[in-house]
């Protein structure tokens, strides 16, 4: 990465400082208006629609300054996302998170349940696929009855609604990969869920704490099973990634929201 893309990044950390403190600014300015209509409820007669329009002034900007903020966060994090990829040599994005033998069995029973409920029609699926063309997006590119199931991050090429297929192909397969290129795939759409939307925090899932999720895990291209520890301002979450542990402890780690998708039923790691 560049010296100007590395100062990108730092003027961008300063503004988001900036605007947290300008933040805090406006919401102490609210609570001292909220406190005074508490104490003293029969300022509004005396102050008329003035004090009102004020508290509804103050509103106003803490809800742009929010937005704001929210638009740095998401450049910030696609800026990191890229300085930590190429901090990662080539070969070496795939990390493998083995699984004990005692989780296998625990796995295994969990695979009974049944598989990928649907959640909207069919017509509503096809569109849905249709329009992920030069997405990227999880799949699952091990088949059905493999021993543990394989989550990576590819990119869709073309969807077939007759066969309700994907054409995708693997930008990042690793060493193990035979070729050691681009592997292209072609997966029914029971293997593939898309990632919410980069420039729209809204339209991920609220999942709680204790929630299990798949993950991007940092500075690779796959998807493990992890569990949420917290979610700061819908934009990161915190997570513990199973079969992660270091040093007798699980460490937390820090993922993007564009990076996490709901657990499929029965997903065998």
């Amino acid at each position: 990465m560049s010296s100007v893309e590395i100062s990108s990044i730092l003027d961008n950390s300063k503004e988001l400082d900036r605007l947290k403190k300008e933040q805090e600014d406006v919401l102490n300015e609210i609570n001292k208006i909220h406190k005074k209509l508490q104490t003293t409820p029969e300022i509004v007669e005396k102050s008329g629609d003035a004090l009102l329009l004020k508290l509804r002034a103050f509103y106003v900007q803490a809800r742009d300054l929010a937005e704001n903020e929210l638009s740095v966060s998401t450049t910030l994090m696609a800026q990191l996302d890229t300085l930590m990829q190429s901090a990662v040599p080539a070969g070496q994005q795939r990390k493998k998170i083995e699984v004990s033998e005692p989780k296998k069995k625990r796995m295994k029973a969990d695979s009974e349940v049944p598989r990928h409920p649907p959640a909207t029609s069919m017509r509503s699926q096809l569109e849905l696929a249709a329009g992920l063309k030069g997405e990227q997006v999880a799949a699952r590119v091990t088949p059905d009855d493999a021993e543990k199931d394989e989550w990576f991050v590819v990119k869709v090429i073309h969807f077939d609604r007759e066969a309700k297929e994907f054409e995708v192909f693997d930008e990042e397969p690793g060493d193990d990969e035979d070729g050691g290129g681009q592997r292209t795939y072609k997966l029914p759409m029971s293997r593939i869920i898309p990632f919410p939307k980069r420039s729209d925090p809204a339209s991920a899932p609220d999942y709680p704490t204790g929630k299990h999720v798949l993950a991007v895990y940092p500075t690779t291209t796959a998807l493990y099973k992890a569990t949420v520890v917290n979610l700061h301002r819908k934009v990161l979450y915190l997570l513990e990634f199973d079969d992660d542990e270091e040093d007798g402890s699980m460490p937390q780690r820090t993922v993007p929201f564009h990076k996490v998708v709901p657990l499929p039923e029965g997903h065998r790691q």
